[in-house]
């Protein structure tokens, strides 16, 4: 067996004979882009799609600095430091091919706690164009209602503490603080790029960003609104989270001693709005799909892959299934994630350019279906209250004002319920990973009782338990799911 190789430039020469690395001049490249969230999404997608580039011989000058925030940032920091930047992309294709390559674009990384002024300078540099977002849904602190930013105490405190001079520490405020300074400075703003899952990102992120902007300086809040760029974007990689499988197999079947591998899916996908105060990456050249409206392509991902996650996993886990591949590959869920695709939401979207809606939809499934990922349930049904008001709600909503079929999203809507009692069918406790998840569990299980007292929380569904025609499928899929369990459920649902 080969010995394995610690990744570093130095060593670039010798492992280039055991798997693709840069070719291009990485002591070339400067920083363009600043990153606040560098996890392995971000490190499958657009660090990727800019390595891609510049092993074509461009964008040199639009190298990826990562910023950490969260105390948990410090591994990424001391696994990119230790490394140069540099990390092993894996991609599993479905006939178990694996396909590696050394991506080099991320060139620096800064963890905020350790020096927040670094990170501020960083972003007022004139060279940084750009700085991107992967916070995840919950980052941006937009009601789930209302559509307003509601920021939490931690961004309150951080106001409080620029304005008695001490620097900020949250992403909101590292950010404004870079372009307060780059206002007072005369430089031009950067551009803010959100790479999250949500519905007009772009615009959550201005409402937000200009907001907060508001509540420091009013003055500010004006120019960030008027002056600074939030092009959306729609962003498609599965990407589950590394585990010490992964990081052996890279290090046995390549000879790569990487402390922080990704593997990923071989699909990929970016529709991203051309809308930029300083110029960007010319990315349509390693295929990203650069457009003037990006909202065909992110409600058609949010409601059938986004949204399918959600109608697999809770059920999924339910059932006994622990990775997602054995889920999509029962046939019993296979037709029930098409029929919620075909009957609920592909009736709320408009024509994609460029994209056939049906063979989308088969590819979705193939996608799922890929044993060579290993995504997780577990890892689908985290963070449920951040992901479901943002992707399913809104197909339930648009349903019942056009008068369409809403029975299968109160399923999984039910399913969502029945997950949160934190014990499954056998009896087994199930981890509830959830920003709410004492909340969800201790509400939850007042439901044999109340059975609509989950859809209560109008902070996460609204006006959902007024409407009869929502409340009366979901009353019968959870006192099915209480009563038969989550298979005989599914059957009964399919039997319509």
């Amino acid at each position: 067996m080969t010995t394995p190789t610690p990744l570093s430039t130095a060593a670039l020469s010798s492992l280039g004979e055991r798997v693709p690395v840069p070719t291009y001049d990485r002591s070339a490249v400067t920083t363009g882009i600043v990153h606040i969230g560098v996890g392995g999404f971000h490190r499958a997608h657009q660090a990727m799609y800019l390595d891609r580039l510049m092993e074509q011989g461009k964008a040199l000058e639009w190298g990826i600095c990562g910023v950490g925030v969260l105390p948990g940032d410090a591994r990424m920091r001391d696994a990119l430091k230790a490394q140069d930047g540099l990390y092993t992309l894996v991609l599993r294709h479905p006939d178990g091919t694996l396909e590696p390559r050394v991506v080099g674009s991320v060139v620096d990384y800064l963890f905020a706690p350790d020096d927040p002024e670094g990170v501020v300078e960083r972003m007022v540099d004139p060279a940084t164009r750009i700085v991107s977002l992967t916070v995840t849904e919950g980052g941006y602190d937009i009601h789930p209602v209302t559509g307003e930013f509601d920021p939490p105490p931690a961004l309150l405190a951080d106001l409080e503490a620029v304005g008695a001079g001490r620097p900020p520490t949250t992403m909101f405020g590292l950010v404004t603080e870079a372009l307060a300074r780059r206002r007072e400075r005369g430089v031009a703003p950067f551009t803010v790029m959100s790479c999250d899952n949500l519905q007009g990102n772009g615009h959550l992120a201005q409402k937000a960003f200009t907001a907060f902007a508001t509540l420091r300086d009013p003055e500010l809040g004006a120019w960030v609104g008027s002056e600074v760029a939030f092009p959306s974007s729609m962003v498609d990689r599965i990407t589950p989270a590394t585990t010490p499988e992964a990081v052996a197999m890279v290090a046995e079947r390549f000879g790569v001693d990487d402390a922080w591998p990704v593997v990923a899916e071989p699909f990929a996908q970016w529709a991203l709005e051309d809308r930029f105060t300083l110029g960007r990456p010319p990315l349509e050249d390693v295929g990203v799909q650069v457009v003037d409206d990006v909202t065909p392509y992110e409600l058609m991902k949010l409601r059938l892959l986004n949204a399918s996650h959600q109608a697999l996993c809770y059920l999924g886990h339910l059932t006994g299934y622990r990775l997602v591949h054995e889920v999509a590959q029962d046939p019993l869920f296979a037709r029930f994630l098409l029929a919620y695709m075909d009957d609920e939401a592909t009736p709320t979207l408009a024509e994609v350019p460029g994209v056939d809606l049906v063979d989308y939809k088969r590819t979705l499934i193939e996608r799922f279906s890929n044993e060579g990922v290993r995504d997780t349930v577990a890892r689908l049904c985290a963070d449920s209250s951040d992901r479901i008001p943002k992707w399913l709600v809104p197909v339930v909503r648009e349903n019942l004002a056009a008068g369409g079929q809403v029975r299968l999203s109160a399923l999984v809507v039910a399913s969502w319920a029945r997950y949160a009692e934190g014990v499954d069918e056998q009896g087994e406790p199930i981890e509830v990973v959830d920003r709410l998840a004492g909340q969800l569990t201790a509400v939850a299980r007042r439901q044999h009782e109340e059975p609509l007292v989950f859809l209560e929380d109008r902070g996460l569904f609204g006006d959902l338990v007024d409407d009869e025609r929502f409340t009366g499928a979901y009353r019968d899929a959870l006192a099915s799911l209480h009563a038969r369990g989550a298979r005989a459920t599914l059957e009964a649902a399919l039997r319509g």
